[in-house]
């Protein structure tokens, strides 16, 4: 007989009213999470699961990746059954950090320093 699964125990969040911009700028300073940040904000609402993710990096890194992001108040998640899913949290970091979101997902490579 196969043991009963564990369950996991549900994400704690962080609401963006409560980060300081330090943590959401080195939050934001990891190429992989800025990526993550610019999916989410391409989908709908709990649309993707932690595994939809196309990054170049295992299981256990895009996890920690996840958790970064929740703790710096940009990622809720929710579990439904065995997946659990993302929301960018946009309406509350826009409120609590404007334009910022904005300048994340605009992809514009950085202007160069003038000689």
């Amino acid at each position: 007989m196969t043991p009963p699964r564990a369950h996991r125990s549900a994400p704690e969040h962080t609401h963006p009213d409560d980060v300081p911009l330090l943590t959401v700028l080195a939050a934001l300073a990891d190429p992989v999470r800025v990526q993550l940040v610019r999916d989410l904000a391409g989908s709908a609402d709990w649309e993707r699961s932690c595994g939809s993710f196309d990054v170049p990096v295992g299981k256990a890194a895009l996890s920690h990746h996840l958790n970064t992001l929740r703790a710096a108040g940009l990622v809720e998640q929710r579990d439904i059954g065995s997946k659990r899913l993302n929301r960018l949290r946009r309406a509350e970091f826009d409120a609590r950090f404007p334009g910022l979101l904005a300048l994340v997902l605009a992809d514009r490579p950085a202007a160069k320093a003038a000689s």
